[in-house]
This record gives structure tokens, sequence and C-alpha cells, in this order.
């Protein structure tokens, strides 16, 4: 009997053979046709299988989508925060009834201004830890506490009267400072939240500069629209009916409640995005940076077991196996007890201090801003020179603030806008390569066709020597008795001042990455409080020398200590456009000196 016959006897009896098996049919089933729940089986699993699928791919566009949600509410409110963060700006809108209602003195009023500023700059780095360590919510949080209880102590101060040291009855001289060292502490944690914020959330994206330039530009606004609200909403009625002063206490009162609760909404709102991802990512490249030849946990465990004294390649390979699998558990133990991001962030911190292009940068910055901070807070004193004694003059200091916040805000968003589209393309973990890394090696390599790109210092020194420009213009003399080419050094300085303090954060953010921004920048930004303060000192001096001596052909009175001509401010303005010469040399030889920037591949 043929095979051919034994299957068709078998198949007419019911049997089976292996030619009717068929993968995913039941074995029972002669025919498929006369099972009508054959075919539903089969469109029932890959039904199943692409519905999951799809089921997959909305809930990650799902996640997604949130993501960038989260992503872009932080940003807003971290424009929020900085549009508010700026009310010690507003400073000389109330300074002057501080003198007539209080009757403070100038030292007096020069005091509470100064402990501002140190409450502003001197905790930075503690409050930019912070951020790196708790989130920016944390310190929004603590920022809105500090601005509260600051502002409603000086409202109530404020009422109280001039105090008993000038013949009153009102609260001591004291509260007032403290109330404004509350202040200044709430100004720099709002800002660090809100610019930290921007940083981590889009300071691995092409548009890294925008994205901080544009909470900077608002800190920068802050002052102006709260000065606004303040002499036009919150003010006295002259008897006459017309607009007088700011009303001081109400004043108060309005800022310190808005910013209270600004801050506590940036708790809630101040969110990063994919920080563990980011934390993970940073890990593991620095683990393969050439930076780090030996691994810490490697060394940890060859000098548990005797071998801390001699190198890895003079090891047995047994040896040197048992070491890495105890290396290996070292690092687990660490990361359980210590977690992996206070381990990253701690050597982040190290690396970074330990960088010596990272004091170039501040002694740069440093440079800088202290001229820069010193014509801004020394506005007033400096037109009163311009012009004799007893000479009607129409250019009054409000008019130059306004030009010097305008053309700093204008800059930092250009710079910002400018950075992002003409820089060279920043490669992620670029400033954790070593010199003898595989990607830095590739790297180095060029490519066929190269884009136009200019560099992020380029832009830097540009704006530092506009900034130079208009000292050298005012030293020169070319404004005395002209008052009205003031507006243009005012300009100029604004302008450079305004792009330094834009772009130099974006550099920090390239250079030594985000993970660490706040700690970073918050470092560096300690720097203007001590140029200010020298520089300040330089020009009160050079200023005071003036006035003794007199300008040739000015009579002056026995009692008059204003200063009038050249000689009150040309000294110390060539010496600050030297100082701003020697920034752009240090910032070049950071970037493009031996050891610097260029050098190690990374795209600034």
């Amino acid at each position: 009997m043929s095979p051919s016959h034994s299957s068709r006897t078998s198949n007419s009896h019911g049997g089976i053979d292996k030619l009717d098996y068929h993968p995913g049919r039941p074995l029972l089933h002669s025919d498929t046709a006369s099972d009508p729940t054959s075919r539903s089986h089969d469109t029932s699993y890959a039904g199943s299988f692409f519905e999951q699928v799809a089921e997959g791919i909305m809930e990650q566009d799902r996640r997604r989508l949130q993501r960038e949600a989260v992503r872009w509410l932080s940003f807003i409110w971290a424009l929020t925060n900085c549009l508010c963060a700026g009310s010690i700006t507003a400073y000389s809108l109330y300074a002057p009834l501080f003198q007539r209602n209080l009757h403070y003195s100038q030292v007096q009023v020069n005091v509470v201004s100064i402990t501002a500023e140190l409450g502003m700059y001197l905790p930075v780095p503690i409050f930019g830890y912070l951020c790196d360590r708790a989130g920016p919510g944390y310190p929004s949080a603590l920022s809105g506490l500090f601005f509260g209880s600051g502002y409603l102590l000086a409202a109530f101060a404020y009422k109280s009267g001039p105090p008993p040291s000038s013949g009153g009855h009102g609260w001591p001289f004291a509260v007032m400072v403290l109330a404004f060292v509350s202040i200044g502490m709430g100004t720099s944690c709002m800002y660090l939240s809100a610019v930290t914020t921007c940083a981590k959330n889009f300071g691995r994206g092409k548009w890294k500069g925008i994205a901080l330039a544009a909470p900077i530009a608002a800190f920068g606004l802050s002052g102006f629209w709260q000065s606004q609200v303040g002499s036009r909403l919150l003010c006295d009625t002259n008897p006459d009916g017309s607009r007088g002063d700011v009303n001081v206490y109400k004043f108060f009162l309005f800022l310190g409640i808005t910013l209270l609760g600004v801050g506590a909404i940036g708790f809630f709102a101040l969110q990063i995005v994919d920080e563990e991802e980011m934390i993970d990512e940073a890990v593991e490249e620095l683990e393969r940076s050439g930076l780090l030849q030996h691994d810490e946990f490697f060394t940890q465990a060859a000098s548990n077991h005797g071998y801390g004294t001699m190198e890895p390649r003079d090891l047995s390979d047994s040896t040197f196996d048992f070491l890495q699998s105890e290396a290996e558990r070292l690092k687990a133990q660490a990361e359980e007890e210590a977690r992996k991001k206070t381990w990253l962030l701690n050597e982040e911190t190290k690396r970074y201090v330990s960088d010596p292009t990272m004091w170039w940068l501040a002694i740069g910055f440093f440079l800088v801003t202290g001229p820069g901070e010193t014509f801004i807070n020394n506005l007033g004193t400096i037109i009163g020179t311009l012009t004799p004694p007893h000479t009607l003059s129409t250019t009054v200091p409000a008019t130059h603030v306004s030009i010097v916040a305008i053309t700093s805000t204008v800059a930092r968003l250009v710079t910002g806008t400018l950075s992002d589209i003409l820089a060279p393309v920043a490669v992620i973990h670029q400033h954790r390569r070593g010199p003898d890394s595989v990607a830095n090696s590739l790297s180095s390599i060029p490519p066929q066709q190269k884009r136009f790109s200019v560099s992020r210092i380029t832009f830097l020194v540009t704006f530092a020597f506009i900034l130079s420009l208009g000292q050298l213009l005012l030293a020169s003399g070319w404004v005395q008795n002209h008052p009205s080419r003031f507006a243009i050094v005012s300009a100029l300085i604004g302008s450079g001042y305004g792009a330094v303090f834009s772009l130099t954060p974006i550099v920090v953010s390239v250079v030594w990455g985000v993970e660490n921004f706040g700690t970073n920048w918050g470092i560096l930004a300690m720097t203007p409080a001590a140029g200010a303060t020298l520089w300040s000192t330089i020009y009160a001096s050079v200023y005071q020398k003036g006035a003794e001596i007199g300008e040739p052909g000015i009579e002056r009175g026995p009692d008059d200590v204003l200063c009038y001509g050249k000689s009150c401010y040309a000294p110390t303005f060539w010496a600050m456009a030297v100082s701003v010469w020697v920034a752009i040399g240090l910032l070049t030889w950071a970037w493009r000196g031996p050891g610097g920037w260029k050098k190690r591949g990374i795209a600034v």
C-alpha cells in the first residue's frame, strides 16, 4: 500500500496524519471550514498584539506630552519668578523717602543697600547647592518666606517713624537693616531657582542660550514694572490732586504679599524633567571618561585588600578580576547608601573648583562686572559732575536707569538667541571627555562640510569691549559739559553689562554641564559683589579727592562737598577700562590657551 493511499485511508476514517497538522489549528478538527471559531482565534491573537502595541505607543506619547507640558509650564513660571525677583533694583524709588520721612543719613541709606547686596550675593553658593540637591521648588518656597518676612518687617518699620537714633520713637535702624538682608537673600533664592530650572530643562538642547537669557532678561525688567506700579498706583495724592511720592508702606506690603505668593507657587510649578535619566547618563559618561583613568571604587577595593600601592597593570589577571568585582560591590553599596545623584554632584563640584579655567573665568567675570555695577549704582553722582554747579540740566538719573535697563535686556535676549544660532554645536557630556578619550579623538577629525559658527566667547569678549568703550568715552572727557552725550555711555555700558551677565551662565552650562549648574553658577555669581565693593571704594576715593581739590575756574562754597569736573571720575574709568581689557585677555586664555576649552575639544 502506498503512503498516499494510507494517508487518504486514514483521513477517511478521521485519523490524524503528520501532513494534516498545522501549527495554531486544533488537532481534532478535520476541517477548518466547518469550525467558525478557527479564524476568529487567529484574528483575536493578532488583534490583541497590535492593540497592545498601539496602546504602548499611545502611552509613550502621553508621557512625552506630559513631560513637555511640565517642562514648558516650569519655564513660564521661571520667567514669572524672575519678573518678580529683582524688586531690590527699585530701591532708588524710595531711598530718598528714608531720608525725608525716617531722617536716615546718607550713610544709613547706603548701609541698607549694601547689606541687601551682601545678603543677595554671599549666600548664592548655598542656595545653588540647595537647587541641585533638593530641586528648585524648595529655594523658591524659601524665597517667598524671605521676601514676605523682609518686606512686611520693612513696611511696619517704615510706618513706625524715625528711629530713636534720629530723635524719633520708631523701630530701631537695625530692624530695617535686618529686613533688607532677608530681601537680598530672597532675591538670590528666587533668581537661582528659576535660572537653574531653565538650565536643567533646556541646557542639553539646541536653544540653551535663549532659555537662559530669557529669565535673566526678565530679572532685569522686574524692578522696572514694580517701580511703575509703586509710582503710579501705590502713591500718595498731593493737595492739588496730582500724583505724589510712592506710599512706601503700601508698596512694601504689595511686594511682600506678591512675592510670598510667587515663591509658594514656584514650589509646585518649578520641576526638573527627566532628572534621573540625566544623572544616570552623566554617571555612565563619567565612568567612561578618560579623565578618570582609575576608578575610585577600584582604588578603594585595592586599598582594602593591601594592593593600594600597586598599579593595575602590575596585578595578575585573577587579582585584577577579584578587585574589579569588589569595586562593583562597593559601588552598588555606595549607590544604596549615598545615592547616585549625591555622588555625581560631589564629583562635579570637585572637578569644577579644581579646573584652572574656572578661575580664569571667575577673575574675568569679576573684572568686568565690578565696573558695570559701580557705574549703575553711581549714575546720579556721575551726572552731577558733568555740568557746573547751579546749572539747570535736563539730564536726570531715572532716564539713564531706564536706558541701562532697556539696553541690558535687549543685549541679553539678542546674545542668547545669536549664540544658539551661531555657536558651534556642543555634544552632550563633552565636558567629561578626557584628553585621551576615543570620543575626543573622533571629534578632532574635521568634517567634510563644516557650518559657519561663532563661539560664545567671541560674543562675550566683544560685548565686554563694548562696555569698555563706554568707559573710555566717559574717561576721555567727551561727555563733560555735554550731558546729552551721556545716553551713549549708558547704552554702551548697559548693553555690554547685560550681555556679559547673560553669556557667562550659558558658558558655565556648556563647559561644565547642567547637572550641577546651581552650585557652579552660584560660586561664580559671588564675584560681582566683591567687584562692586572694590570699584565703588575706588570711585568714592577719587570723587572725594576731586571734591577736595576742586575744578579750576569753578567757585566752591566752604561747605560744598560735591565734586564737579573730569577729575571726579576720569581716573576711575580709565582704570575700569584697563580692568575690562585684562578680563578679555583672561577669558581668551581660558578658551584658547594651553589646557583651555578649545584644546580639550569643548565646543563653546
